[in-house]
């Protein structure tokens, strides 16, 4: 019989893996010895901590190449996490504000470089993927593209089409370097209309930066904490608190409180921050801007007419 190539690749491929295909039951023998696996680090880990608060034993570095270890880090790690995520992490919006035109940031996401992302002790870690520098500024002001009927968050940025939902007129941040406050706003121009090497119809955004016109500052601030625990970061827990304020009355009107765990204990990991897990979800899409899903649900950003 006469085959063709392709014909005759495809049955040497269904050879080689049927030929190389593991026997019956075989998964299911492999999940029951890591599970038997886990289970015995867990109870070495239990035992080796009664000795040493017996003064039977003394503590030792954590050795991550050493795997029983290193599985006995990440339930101890796991069981801190979801208590962290059960009672104290979580979403409290004590009063909400309609139409609010901009927002004071008293801080500002700051660059990072890939070292800080395998830097247990690095501040920012619990909101590892959030944009940073003038993107975090960005966030705050780009429109929110979400699916119709979606219960799900959807994603920001600086397209302005129908239908999109509008973020805050302009931002204001006050300058370390000359104590200055600077408003940070949203500008649109069409440069097809002047320069023909750009396709007909393309809207262009610029971030625009000027001197604060207002001599107050504004009403509505946001403003983080990240804690940098040790007994957490050990552990490769981190955790970062976001706040909303209101200056005039000196109230806290929201505030979330977030966990991030990296299940990776092993230094040979480049950029754990960036693998981990976080609470609350918020139900949210990418990490992106996750202060600003926050900040205007309680901050309502002013709808455009």
């Amino acid at each position: 019989m006469k085959h063709t190539w392709i014909g005759s690749l495809l049955l040497s491929l269904l050879l080689v893996g049927c030929a190389g295909s593991p026997g019956p039951g075989y998964y299911k023998r492999l999940a029951e010895r890591n599970e038997a696996e886990r289970q015995e680090a867990i109870r070495l880990a239990a035992e080796r901590r009664e000795l040493i608060a017996q003064g039977k034993a003394q503590a030792q570095p954590y050795n991550p190449n050493n795997r029983m270890e290193y599985l006995a880090k990440i339930e101890e790690a796991k069981a801190y996490y979801q208590d962290k995520c059960e009672n104290v992490a979580g979403i409290k919006i004590n009063k909400t504000v309609p139409d609010v035109e901009g927002v004071l940031l008293l801080k500002v996401r700051p660059e990072r470089s890939d070292r800080e992302l395998k830097d247990p002790m690095w501040p920012g870690a619990a909101f590892g993927g959030e944009a940073r520098g003038d993107g975090y500024l960005v966030s705050f002001l780009g429109y929110e593209h979400r699916a119709e009927g979606s219960k799900y968050r959807g994603y920001i940025n600086t397209d302005k089409r129908p239908g999109a939902l509008p973020g805050y007129r302009w931002v204001e941040v006050i300058d370390p370097k000359d104590g200055q406050r600077y408003r940070y706003s949203a500008r649109y121009d069409e440069p097809w209309q002047t320069d023909k090497s750009y396709l007909k119809g393309y809207i262009r955004f610029n971030l625009d930066k000027a001197l604060s016109p207002s001599p107050t500052p504004p009403r509505y601030a946001v403003t983080f904490e990240d804690h940098v625990i040790p007994e957490e970061r050990a552990m490769w827990v981190a955790s970062s608190t976001v706040k909303v304020l209101d200056l005039e009355t000196d109230e806290v009107l929201g505030e979330l409180t977030r966990y991030a765990i990296s299940y990776i204990h092993t230094p040979v990991q480049s950029m754990p921050w960036l693998n981990h897990s976080k609470c609350p979800s918020q139900n949210m899409t990418g990490d992106l801007d996750s202060t600003r899903k926050f900040v205007d649900q309680v901050l309502l950003p002013k709808k455009e007419k």
